[in-house]
């Protein structure tokens, strides 16, 4: 059997309409939803407030599952999500700053990592590999962005590969439009994020 959540969604998720029920979206989007709650255990409020416009939900995550879920050359799972921490929070996007820090800490295994990243990455203790991975990312987050030789001589001397770095600027670029659209619709961050990563499940 079909696992369900309530049959009505709270509108304050979203300063824009949001399905009633999951009953009022196309059979692939609630089935997506479905999956996500049947696997995380609740479902996270972006993709209800994306469900708004389906078209924009299929295309959305078509993209952030080719990009965060696909085999890089070197750049690990937690490594990507310490890229969209870092970007999010310069951006102001509480959301993805809580929603992602909770993957940082889950692929890290680092109940610290995420939030020294979202603060400040500098003096967060990490790695040369990983300061100068986050010295790009906002470099392409928030400067110009531009890949200049220097640039590609720092990254590829800590280990990164061309399509490391084609990754890397992607995450931020796709992640610039995941804050700019949660700020916009006002949508917060799932209490349940919070947690995960902090405190063993069964406590």
């Amino acid at each position: 059997m079909s696992p369900s959540i309530s049959p009505s969604i709270s509108p304050s998720l979203s300063r824009f309409p949001v399905p009633e029920s999951l009953d009022d979206l196309p059979d692939d989007i609630r089935d997506s939803i479905l999956a996500v709650q049947e696997k995380a255990g609740f479902v996270p409020n972006v993709f209800l407030m994306l469900a708004h416009r389906p078209a924009e939900f299929r295309a959305f995550f078509a993209y952030h599952d080719a990009l965060m879920e696909r085999e890089s050359d070197s750049l690990t799972k937690a490594e990507k999500e310490m890229i969209v921490v870092a970007t999010s929070a310069r951006n102001h996007c509480l959301y993805c700053v809580v929603a992602h820090g909770a993957l940082v800490r889950i692929y890290s295994k680092d109940p610290l990592l995420a939030d020294q990243v979202a603060v400040n990455h500098r003096s967060a203790g990490l790695s040369e590999r990983h300061r100068v991975m986050l010295d790009f990312a906002l470099h392409c987050a928030i400067d110009l962005g531009e890949l200049t030789d220097e640039w590609e001589q720092r990254l590829q001397a800590v280990g990164f590969s061309r399509d490391d770095i084609w990754d890397i600027g992607a995450i931020c670029a796709f992640f610039g439009l995941s804050n700019r659209l949660v700020t916009l619709t006002g949508t917060p961050p799932n209490p349940e994020f919070y947690l995960m990563g902090r405190v063993p499940r069964d406590a």
